[in-house]
């Protein structure tokens, strides 16, 4: 029962990501079409935010395809790393292009030019549509789904980027402030920018083996040395395979002559269902000293 409903949802999601990407990719093509034709830096710059959203979600589903290869004698993990890589090349392509545009922005500022205002305002209000048509098909499931959960927010915030491109359009069609669309160019290239760096800082991290957001070291450390019979914890190490694996490796002092297998089976369920460990490795010890742990404490030179 339970394979079968996981299963099922994760068709339900590749599903959902699929149809998200391909709205929002023919919504990217229109909108930098009538950008290039009305000269709307706005608009250009909404596109580019959106079309790195496609971007992130297309080298995810590509990479989410390459990490199913099995592993080979050369590649024992297989290519699960394809999912940490795609994220970091994203945002080394939107840092760019916010750059980019952002440059552009504040060169139209001492002429900016005539931009027609209904026009850039159908756009973006087809954006914000988009957006939530896009948030809606993510709802189901995304307060437990990190993945579903992050697409959920980022559409909302997008949303609310192309509720921005439509007031600047409102503000050059009813007022005349042509300098609205370099403006609101500028405000959306910013948005870009720290969403890029936040995703470079965190798929650098990914890269480094860094331990995964939302674990905390100190506490596995803890729920392990709490574990019956370990009498000390040592060489753990926690970081991400990619594709929603989580490794752990571990050395626990246990000198109970106990079941250790029915142990680590238990272990094992717990640091998944804890702290969404999924790929635990652990090496019982039947003595208190490791050969290795005292070389790693040891000063270096």
């Amino acid at each position: 029962m339970g394979a079968g409903h996981s299963h099922s949802h994760g068709t339900s999601t590749t599903r959902a990501f699929a149809v998200v990407t391909l709205v929002n990719l023919g919504y990217t093509a229109l909108e930098a079409g009538y950008g290039f034709m009305t000269n709307s830096l706005a608009l250009l710059s909404d596109a580019v935010h959106n079309l790195g959203d496609v971007l992130g979600l297309a080298l995810a589903w590509g990479a989410a395809v390459i990490a199913r290869r099995p592993p080979t004698a050369r590649h024992t993990y297989g290519w699960r790393r394809a999912t940490l890589l795609s994220p970091l090349a994203n945002a080394l392509l939107l840092v760019a292009f916010s750059g980019a545009l952002g440059w552009e922005a504040i060169r139209r500022f001492t002429a900016p030019p005539e931009v027609p205002g209904l026009p850039v305002m159908a756009v973006a209000t087809i954006g914000i549509v988009v957006n939530l048509f896009g948030a809606w098909m993510m709802r189901e499931g995304h307060a437990e789904d990190l993945n579903r959960r992050g697409a959920f927010l980022h559409l909302i915030a997008d949303a609310a980027v192309s509720l921005a491109a439509v007031v600047a359009g409102l503000g050059i069609w009813w007022l005349g402030w042509v300098w609205l669309d370099p403006a609101i160019a500028l405000l959306i290239g910013v948005v870009v920018a720290v969403g890029a760096f936040g995703l470079l800082r965190e798929s650098f991290n990914a890269a480094m083996d860094a331990v995964p957001r939302g674990i905390d070291q100190g506490q596995v450390q803890d729920f392990l040395a709490g574990q019956a019979g370990v009498s000390a914890v040592h060489h753990l190490h926690i970081w991400s395979l990619g594709a929603g694996e989580i490794a752990m490796t571990a050395h626990l002092v246990r000198a109970d002559d106990g079941d250790h297998d029915g142990f680590i089976d238990r272990l094992t369920h717990d640091l998944d269902h804890r702290f969404g460990i999924n790929h635990p490795t652990l090496q019982i010890e039947r003595g208190t000293a490791c050969e290795h742990d005292r070389h790693d404490r040891a000063p270096h030179h």
